[in-house]
């Protein structure tokens, strides 16, 4: 089966992030019959195409406006090709490529709606761009069946836009290989850990800022920030102006081996997201038995249980996140314990389970098309 993925960005993207660890994940696991041709946009030092896991990604100009674009390849190119399958997966612009691709089955894959949270992470022009064309493409997939990796996400998309076919599919893990890695030995001094992208709408600033209040109870506590943005210059002269910088360790970007390894060591993970799709590195937190201390906002509603893998405060309240994780420095029997929930809590999911139930969906998605 002939299979086209359409992606804003691949794996190989420096700005790939869970949306493109989520597709990839199920692509590594696809059918022995799906043949898959994976389009994205460029980006600075690319290959035009290159096989990645199993699937042939081919890259076309035109970032932000990868959407237009893609339209023009399509009647050129890929229309000719004669796919019997089309996965849509929105990112930030939604492609809206059903409008003329009415021919062939088709399924989206959302994560969630960034919404005005666009204005904290881009200069205001490029913001409003992103901004009107989600709001405004977006209804455009009202009636198309569309996955959702959260309930909240789900939510979201009935409430606001009107969707009527949405399919709920949790996001996956490689669980038995965190599992296996966390052989480390537990810091001496209470630990905190933050590591994923540097960006500004993941308000790592707010994570800092409660670090500094949590010296006021554990003066030998440290913070590690592990992963790279453009917040990271600032991120640093925060730390700076706090009197904290050597309380606090950047490590930049740091490869799988290196990250299980911080997360055996660690304590506690904080994160301070305005939104997130899901929350896998909540979920790979909480499968090192981590307990998460989170904002109660779209995503991690769904990836923290709270009160039993960590908890969840009040949006924007750094002195309540202060508050949780010093309750869990503090308390060594709650802190093991809820590490244990923790590790039960992620047992539930693995990327199998997500590949098997994309498949079952993708097949009945294919069928019901074809007025089965």
């Amino acid at each position: 089966m002939k299979v086209l993925v359409i992606n804003w960005r691949d794996i190989k993207n420096p700005e790939a992030g869970g949306a493109e660890i989520h597709i990839d994940e199920i692509l590594k696991r696809k059918p022995p019959d799906w043949n898959v041709d994976f389009v994205a946009a460029e980006y600075p030092g690319c290959t035009p195409e290159e096989d990645i896991n199993g699937y042939h990604v081919i890259r076309i100009p035109n970032n932000f406006r990868f959407n237009f674009t893609f339209k023009k390849y399509w009647i050129e190119r890929f229309s000719k090709i004669g796919y019997d399958f089309v996965i849509d997966d929105i990112s930030k612009i939604p492609h809206a490529a059903h409008r003329y691709i009415t021919d062939i089955p088709y399924l989206a894959i959302h994560h969630h709606v960034h919404g005005k949270s666009m204005f904290n992470e881009l200069f205001f022009p490029l913001a409003l761009y992103v901004y009107v064309l989600e709001k405004h493409y977006l209804k455009m997939y009202r009636n198309t069946p569309t996955l959702c990796v959260s309930q909240s996400n789900l939510d979201a998309l009935r409430e606001n836009f009107g969707f009527n076919r949405t399919i709920l599919s949790f996001t996956g893990l490689t669980f038995n290989e965190i599992r296996g890695n966390m052989q480390f030995p537990k810091e001496t001094a209470p630990t905190l850990l933050y590591f994923g992208r540097l960006k500004k709408y993941k308000r790592v600033e707010h994570i800092i800022r409660a670090f500094r209040e949590v010296l006021d109870k554990f003066p030998d506590a440290v913070l590690w920030i592990a992963g790279k943005g453009d917040r990271e210059d600032s991120l640093k002269k925060l730390c700076i102006s706090l009197g904290i910088a050597d309380q606090v360790t950047f490590f930049g970007f740091v490869d799988e081996n290196k990250k299980f390894e911080l997360m055996a060591r660690s304590w506690v993970y904080a994160i301070a997201s305005e939104k997130e799709g899901w929350g896998l590195t909540v979920m790979e937190s909480s499968a090192a038995g981590l307990p998460v201390v989170g904002y109660r906002v779209e995503g991690l509603i769904d990836s923290i249980s709270d009160g039993y893998s960590g908890y969840l405060v009040d949006n924007g309240r750094i002195g309540m996140m202060a508050e949780r994780i010093i309750e869990l420095f503090a308390n060594p029997a709650l802190r093991e314990k809820m590490s244990k929930d923790a590790v039960v809590w992620a047992s539930r999911f693995s990327w199998e389970n997500t590949a098997k139930e994309f498949f079952e969906i993708a097949e009945r998605v294919i069928h019901e098309f074809r007025g089965g």
